[in-house]
């Protein structure tokens, strides 16, 4: 594949065309993809769909790429993929998530959502892969949000620093800013910004609020 700037979405694969997520996740893939994005999701129904679909109506030379797990009762894959790999185990298929992307937009989802979510968060507190954005959208996160602030930092089985590179955002123009600033910085500084707090008032949800 050539060397694009890759933005992984993950979201639920219960969504349907008619929810305001899938609506919304399918604009902010066709913006990546009018920006020279590929997209990256787990290539599956919901808002990956969504995603992929969102990205192939920009008619754009870049990639909608779909990392489908292999699971009994799984449906088909989506038919608005130009790349298509297939896994057995969700352990090497989020490994090849990290190693692919850039950049991550998580949507609203369920259980295998949060699994993609905290396992990117990890990677990026350990410094097992480069410092990645985590860009949290919709009003779902912000919950989630206070609870690891309110309960898990208080407790110090955090630190402030872990919640640096995890944005809320719950406006789609704002998602496809972001994501534009960054690779613009990334691409003059020739190294992703650690320096994410300059971002927050312009991007995220709560008036520049860690959240």
């Amino acid at each position: 594949m050539d060397p694009h700037y890759r933005v992984a979405i993950f979201g639920s694969a219960r969504i349907s065309e008619e929810d305001r997520e899938y609506l919304d996740v399918f604009a902010i893939a066709k913006a990546l993809a009018e920006s020279g994005f590929d997209v990256v999701t787990g290539g599956g129904p919901g808002l990956m769909n969504a995603a992929n679909a969102g990205h192939k109506s920009a008619n754009s030379p870049t990639h909608s790429i779909g990392l489908n797990i292999r699971l009994p009762h799984e449906e088909m894959p989506s038919p608005y993929l130009d790349i298509k790999q297939d896994f057995n185990r969700f352990s090497s298929r989020l490994d090849t998530f990290m190693a692919l992307s850039d950049a991550i937009i998580v949507a609203p989802g369920g259980i295998g959502t949060l699994l993609e979510l905290f396992y990117a968060w990890q990677l990026v507190q350990v410094e097992h892969i480069c410092e990645t954005p985590v860009i949290l959208y919709g009003s779902l996160w912000g919950g989630l949000l206070e609870w690891m602030k309110r309960e898990v930092l208080r407790e110090n089985l955090i630190s402030e620093s872990d919640l640096r590179m995890i944005f809320h955002v719950t406006d789609v123009d704002k998602v496809i800013a972001l994501i534009r600033k960054i690779h613009q910085d990334r691409s003059a500084n020739g190294h992703v910004c650690s320096n994410y707090e300059k971002y927050r008032v312009d991007f995220c949800s709560g008036s520049g609020n860690r959240e």
